[in-house]
């Protein structure tokens, strides 16, 4: 009789490279996070008060250059143009886990892809099934699909958790193939009249941009008003531009030649990276979750079914969605989950997985633009997101004792070299 396979470990300690790098990603995403937080609470504290009027004229104020066709109010250009450079982050840690991160091979990609597809496939499902049964639109659908990774990282430092780097590694990977799907959805279904012409000026310069990537150009000067008008460009065509942002960061190169300290998609990241969490996410924050939040407003909300939808989406929606996901996948992929670890962390994680600030905005203000439903959907939005994250902090906070035990034992290092003990023991082991 053959024996059977050896089970893989789910949710296992990264090797020390990959954990190297998934820290430097979530320190500045815990951190922009922060700042993303304090944001949506100016924007909602401003919208509420007898200032409001001033909030209003500031978003609404339109300025750029109307013969391109970028007279754009200061809402669009936070939207359209500063989010731009988030996907472009977002584009490059795609790329980053595709070529040698948890995405690099089919059976470590398996698991994390398929959670974050049933994490989308069934909010969407939550949305269409609570819209039809009200008579609602459809056009929301896509609103509570996203997992905002900064957002959560928020709720995690403010809840001052030790959550081990296997469970952050995996709520990042989450995040990353999330973020891909929004863009795809975005790409696909949220476009306007297309300008042929104007589209494939948008591919004649992606075509340059990876030309100048393969003969190893250097430079600012080449890429940053090529990258601009790219991002016009797919903009006058009628394709959301933050498009630009995702194409442009795949096509980095993500591997350093033997000269290099960095390969071009590390150094941007790492120089963009702290831009987008601490400046340009926040910024849209700030013109977007400014919302009423009076009785009324709540009440509708509350009786509407487009944003009962978003949050039936995003609460019950993601949480069945990612945990089923990941569950499903892990058993019919033989992986075995570590010993340390226990399903209820994983439910946790899909709890804080309805977290969905960021690209959930933008996506409701792409379905329902300029209407009294679209505003009902942003406040919908951040109402599942908070109740996602009072949900998740109470999931966490039971378990914290034990990841207390594991971040410790991660940490330690007895012989101050910078490396942890337990790496050390791993590979003189030999594992």
């Amino acid at each position: 009789m053959a024996a059977t396979p050896p089970r893989t470990p789910f949710l296992g300690r990264p090797s020390w490279p990959e954990r190297q790098a998934v820290a430097r990603a979530l320190r500045t995403e815990t951190v922009g996070g922060l700042v993303l937080l304090a944001a949506a609470v100016v924007a909602l504290v401003w919208a509420n008060t007898p200032l409001s009027s001033a909030y209003t004229t500031i978003r609404d104020f339109h300025f750029g250059i109307p013969a391109l066709g970028l007279d754009l109010s200061v809402g669009h250009w936070t939207s359209d143009g500063l989010l731009t450079v988030f996907f472009l982050v977002a584009g490059i840690e795609l790329k980053r886990e595709l070529v040698v991160g948890s995405l690099r091979t089919p059976a470590t990609a398996a698991l994390p892809v398929i959670a974050a597809v049933c994490g989308m496939a069934v909010p969407a499902a939550f949305y269409a099934v609570t819209v039809a049964a009200g008579g609602g639109s459809m056009d929301g659908w896509a609103v509570p699909m996203a997992t905002d990774i900064a957002f959560a990282l928020a709720v995690l430092a403010v809840m001052s958790t030790h959550l081990p780097t296997a469970l952050r590694a995996f709520l990042l990977t989450l995040a990353v193939v999330d973020d891909l799907g929004a863009i795809l959805i975005i790409a696909v279904f949220f476009t306007s009249d297309l300008n042929y012409w104007a589209l494939a000026g948008a591919l004649a310069g992606l075509i340059v941009f990876y030309v100048l990537q393969w003969r190893r150009v250097r430079g600012w000067w080449w890429y940053v008003p090529l990258g601009v008008a790219i991002w016009a460009l797919l903009y006058n065509g009628g394709i959301h531009a933050t498009v630009a942002g995702v194409a442009m960061g795949l096509i980095l190169r993500t591997v350093r030649d033997q000269d290099e300290k960095e390969s071009p998609a590390e150094y941007t990241g790492h120089l963009l990276h702290p831009l987008s969490a601490g400046l340009c996410v926040p910024l849209f924050a700030l013109f977007a979750a400014g919302v009423s939040v009076s009785g009324d407003a709540l009440g509708e909300v509350f009786t509407t079914p487009e944003p009962l939808g978003v949050i039936a989406g995003l609460v019950a929606g993601k949480i069945l969605g990612v945990f089923a996901g990941t569950y499903l996948a892990a058993r019919f992929t033989r992986a075995r989950l570590n010993p340390d670890l226990a399903w209820a962390d994983v439910l946790a994680l899909a709890t804080l997985a309805g977290i969905g600030f960021t690209v959930a905005l933008l996506i409701g203000e792409l379905a329902f633009p300029g209407t009294a439903v679209g505003e009902h959907v942003k406040a919908a939005v951040l109402i599942a997101s908070l109740t996602a994250a009072l949900l998740a902090a109470l999931l966490l906070r039971r378990r914290n004792t034990v990841y207390r035990r594991l971040y410790e034992e991660e940490n330690l290092d007895e012989d101050a070299d910078g490396i942890p003990d337990i790496y050390q023991r791993t590979e003189a082991g030999g594992a």
